[in-house]
Formats: C-alpha cells, sequence, structure tokens
C-alpha cells in the first residue's frame, strides 16, 4: 500500500496568555531575526506540554517533532491523556491551522469532523449545510445530490433536516456533521473524540461506517478517542500522545496497553505505604500480569494486590480483608483471610491476592482494607487507600456497551437441559 499521508518533524508552538506575539519588540525581533536567514529566536524556548505543571514560560510546545506515515486503507488510532496534543494534531493534520515547524504531505481530500458543528453555519437548514459542506470538500452539486438521500437516512435526522442547525440538538449536530464527512468520499476522514457525544446506537453505526471505508473503500481513518474499545476493534495501528511527543507507535494492543501504563498515577492511587510501629499494614499495591504498579486496567486482567503486615505474636488470630467499593459508594464484594492459616510467627509478612480477570465490568473503584480481630479490636484499617479504573479495550463485555449490567459480571455455569417436550 502507498503512502498517503506523511507527518516529519511537525511541531506546534502557542505563547501562553495572549494572542500573537504580545509585544513589538517580539515581532521586531522575530522579523530581524527572519531578514537575516536565522531561526525564530522563541522556537528555541517554550515549556513542555505539560497541563498539570505551573506555567513559568512564555511559550509552550504544544506538539514537538512528531514524525509517522499512514498508508492507503490504514485506520490510525491516536490516544494519550487529555492536554497530550490529540486535537492539535488532528487541526495540523486538517489544515485548520499550520505547524511552526516541519511538514505535513498528503494525497487527496481530507474531511474533518473535529468537534460539534464544525463548518456547521447555524442559521442554514440541515440540507443547506450539507451541500455547503460538500462544496468545500470540492464536490459538485450533482456528486452531492446523488448522496443526499443516503446521507440524511444515515443521520437518522430526517424529520428535521430542513430545520435550522442552531436549533438540533448536539448530538443531532454530531450525527448529521459524521454522516456528511463519511458520505462524501474523502480520502482522508479525520475523526476526534465527537463521537462520544452520540447515543450508544450511533456510536456503533459509526464505527461500522468507518470499517467499512477503510476495509471496503480502502479510505484512511485518523481516530482519536477515549474509549479502549473502539480503538481495539478499529485501528490497524496506533500512536500514543504524552506530553506533545508521540512516545510510541505500533500495534494498537500493545499501544492500547502503553497508554494504561502511562496513566498509572492518573488520579488513581495504586499504591499505599507507612510505618507501623504495632500490629498493622504496612504496605500495599495494585499490580498487572508484569507485576507493574498500575492503577488502570483492561476489564479482561488479572489486577493482584500485594500486602504488607506487621504483626504481633498476640494478634496470629486476626483477620486481613479488603472491600471493593463503587462510585456509589457501594460494597461490592469482602474478601479475608485468617492469618493463623498462614503464618506461625510474628514479624513481617507479605501477601498476594488477586481479583479475577472479566468480573468487575467498567467503572471507577476503591479499596478499603482492615486488619482485625473479629468482633474484638481493629488493630488497622484503611478507608478508600486504593483506587483504579477499569477500562473496556475490546473484549467480550463491549457488545453491552451503553447498558446497566451492574458491577460484577459473574461467568455462571450454563448447562443444557433435556426436556420431554
Amino acid at each position: 500500500m502507498s503512502t498517503i499521508l506523511k507527518a516529519e518533524n511537525i511541531s506546534k508552538q502557542y505563547r501562553l496568555g495572549t494572542v500573537g506575539s504580545g509585544t513589538l519588540g517580539d515581532d521586531l525581533k522575530r522579523w530581524w531575526y527572519g531578514i537575516r536567514g536565522k531561526e525564530d529566536p522563541f522556537l528555541q524556548v517554550g515549556a513542555v506540554n505539560d497541563r498539570s505543571s505551573v506555567a513559568n514560560e512564555d511559550y509552550v510546545w504544544a506538539l514537538r517533532d512528531i514524525n509517522f506515515e499512514v498508508k492507503q486503507g490504514e485506520v490510525l488510532g491516536i490516544i494519550g491523556k487529555n492536554g497530550a496534543g490529540k486535537s492539535t494534531l488532528l487541526k495540523l493534520l486538517s489544515r485548520v491551522t499550520a505547524p511552526t515547524t516541519g511538514s505535513i504531505k498528503t494525497r487527496g481530500r481530507i474531511a474533518s469532523l473535529l468537534e460539534v458543528g464544525t463548518g456547521f453555519h447555524g442559521e442554514l437548514t440541515g440540507r443547506e449545510n450539507i451541500f455547503m459542506n460538500g462544496a468545500v470538500l470540492g464536490m459538485t452539486k450533482t456528486e452531492i445530490k446523488n448522496k443526499l438521500d443516503e446521507i440524511i437516512a444515515f443521520s437518522g435526522c430526517e424529520k428535521y433536516i430542513d430545520t435550522p442547525v442552531k436549533r438540533y440538538s448536539s448530538g443531532m449536530t454530531v450525527r448529521l456533521g459524521f454522516a456528511v464527512a463519511a458520505h462524501l468520499e474523502p480520502e482522508i476522514l479525520v475523526v476526534d473524540e465527537v463521537l462520544a457525544v452520540g447515543d450508544a446506537e450511533f456510536q456503533k453505526k459509526a464505527i461500522g461506517k468507518m470499517n467499512s471505508l477503510s476495509k471496503g473503500e480502502g479510505r484512511t481513518v485518523l481516530f482519536v478517542s477515549h474509549n479502549m474499545a473502539s480503538v481495539k476493534s478499529l485501528c490497524t495501528k496506533t500512536i500514543v500522545l504524552e506530553n506533545g511527543t508521540v512516545v510510541f507507535e505500533g500495534d494498537s494492543s500493545e499501544g492500547i496497553d502503553h497508554y494504561l501504563q502511562l496513566n498509572k498515577n492518573s488520579g488513581f492511587v495504586g499504591e499505599y505505604s507507612k510505618h507501623v510501629e504495632e500490629s498493622g499494614i504496612q504496605s500495599l499495591q495494585l499490580l498487572d500480569k508484569g507485576n507493574n504498579n498500575r492503577a488502570e486496567f483492561s476489564f479482561d486482567e488479572t489486577i493482584s494486590i500485594n500486602s504488607k503486615i506487621k504483626i504481633k505474636q498476640k494478634h496470629l488470630n486476626a483477620h486481613l480483608g479488603f472491600r471493593v467499593i463503587d462510585k456509589n459508594e457501594k460494597i461490592i464484594f469482602s474478601s479475608e483471610i485468617k492469618l493463623s492459616d498462614k503464618i506461625e510467627n510474628e514479624g513481617h509478612h507479605a501477601f498476594k491476592v488477586e481479583i479475577p480477570a472479566s468480573l468487575l465490568v467498567p467503572g471507577f473503584y476503591t479499596l478499603s482494607f482492615a486488619l482485625h480481630q473479629p468482633n474484638i479490636k481493629v488493630l488497622d484499617y484503611l478507608e478508600n487507600c486504593l483506587s483504579f479504573h477499569i477500562v473496556e479495550t475490546g473484549s467480550d463485555f463491549h457488545i453491552y456497551q451503553g447498558q446497566d449490567f451492574g458491577c460484577i459480571f459473574v461467568d455462571c455455569s450454563w448447562k443444557k437441559i433435556n426436556t420431554t417436550n
């Protein structure tokens, strides 16, 4: 397959707090360097694109030295945390804005769906906006007419197609925008996270359309999403952005694993430790199958919990246990062991317990740990000491997306029985 898009050393720099250079002195300095054939002096400064850090410089690199290429018919997934540079990259690829340095080479038309209502005129009807968008993409009126019925049917907005778009809900706007972008035959379709605005039925429909575009028609799709199941099922390869740079490029499954590993400390607590004088819990860790400390896991991934305790001889009859609690502060299940069944002497001891794969449905959870003598004494209690996120990454569970199946999904034993009828 031939290369249809190539990004070479592209970077994008922004000035924080103001529009433009900010001062006449900066503009004169740029002009003076330019007429002498020297590099813009402000390209030599600038902070890394880390949204969590305090801004100490006037300039920031939203993207820095991005290199990749996409072949015809490929679906490229672009994933990363909020603020990593995903939307900026798509805007550069869509020619909405120009890179500060580097070049982007493409072959064919690019249709973009970057945010709700992109390219739509609120005063025009849905039908009129279809013709306007088609004209912008370089299509003739006859070509648009031939696709019109198909676009309207796919969007599901037939009843409101002659109503001004300003009266559409955000979901309806996304439906129509995606229908236009996908049916006007672009060589490259660029789709940002906007599909998350649509309902579950439309998301499924849109994913199917992108699949048919790439596999059936040989079109190229660039897809940004936080839905790891969609990325895994749809994308032929994935790049991961972190602080404005590409930190991974390759297989989508490996890219998702890399992304989850990057997010091990993103708002979730996967590790806990403290000093213990008497009997108590010294440390806790959430680990994946490779013994990496993590706080985000996929639905079909086993979660290991390593614990270290200090126990006195007189407390060997104590129990060590934990509770899993959902985002609504409901206890999902509990598990515990009697120490005397595992150890015989006082001192420092370590234990490992596993939460089975494909048990906790995608969502947010916390853990509370206790070391106690049942109905006698609580030796140590750590409330909500660990937190983690179960992410759907393309397992069988994704077919239930958008439906409420509670917090656990139990693989019960089902058997066929014979009947006399």
